[in-house]
């Protein structure tokens, strides 16, 4: 399972989305992935670029979303396919939050295509704009999607669990959710082929001409934090950083209540 081929890359992300490893008594286990049955196509792939011997079942269960709920399982016992799994970066048992990106050299874009199309969405918003999302329980993952992503797209983010679950949602609106999907879902790649369509469809989105482009959020600075904190006024730091009192204020207030931690000391110089 070479990383740098993209479709074992892309395979490998899947899997650690949505894959479960288990182990059994002895050398026993098994690796598991179940989607819904519309989805049986790409489990189809994944035992085709497997050399081991798989099987595809199918069942049909009562689940909180549905009566009837029809889906598809792939699954693999053979114990080196799992070796070689678990060792690249696929845990048995619980792993969520432990999941991350691959030591070894990969095809990123293949990697996160991988992750979107397990635990992401792509598509429209209900005000009709692009979207391209990732939920994870992975800080890992998620800070490596919002690295690789903001190369591609310009567009900065910072990770943060929500309060409600601890996951962390992160999301791509509009161009920059234009750019990283046309990034990630290139012609003849393997994917979900639902979510291959509407990653296509996020192209034919224009921007209203009367809707206003936000400009780039400036990140503040440990030097910029000094310098606030030395004037201890906002309108002489405003004048000083070339920025606006509001956005001073507001940050020396962070400083001074706790809820942003203080620059580093620097060391005095000799």
């Amino acid at each position: 399972m070479d990383l740098e081929d993209p479709e074992y890359a892309y395979m490998f992300g899947f899997l650690q989305a949505d894959g479960h490893l288990s182990k059994g008594t002895g050398q026993k286990g098994r690796l598991t992935v179940e989607l819904s049955a519309r989805d049986v196509g790409i489990l189809r792939e994944f035992q085709r670029l497997t050399p081991y011997n798989s099987s595809i079942t199918g069942r049909t269960r009562t689940t909180n979303f549905a009566a009837s709920h029809k889906s598809a399982s792939w699954n693999l016992c053979a114990l080196e396919a799992r070796t070689r799994l678990n060792e690249l970066g696929l845990p048995y048992g619980r792993k969520s939050t432990s999941i991350a990106p691959p030591q070894v050299p990969f095809s990123p874009r293949d990697y996160l295509r991988g992750v979107i199309d397990a635990d992401g969405s792509v598509g429209f918003t209900a005000q009709g704009f692009p979207f391209c999302s990732l939920t994870t329980a992975s800080t890992a993952v998620g800070a490596y999607l919002c690295f690789y992503a903001g190369k591609i797209t310009g567009a900065e983010r910072s990770i943060r669990r929500n309060t409600r679950d601890g996951i962390f949602n992160i999301l791509y609106t509009k161009e920059a959710a234009q750019k990283l999907s046309a990034h990630l879902y290139y012609p003849d790649c393997l994917a979900l082929e639902r979510k291959r369509i509407a990653a296509a469809a996020l192209a034919t989105w224009s921007r209203p001409a009367n809707m206003r482009v936000a400009p780039d959020r400036r990140r503040w600075t440990e030097s910029e934090d000094r310098v606030l904190l030395e004037l201890n006024d906002d309108a002489a730091a405003a004048r000083e950083l070339g920025r606006t009192e509001k956005s001073c204020y507001i940050r020396l207030w962070r400083l001074r209540t706790g809820k942003t931690p203080m620059p580093t000391v620097r060391p005095n110089s000799v």
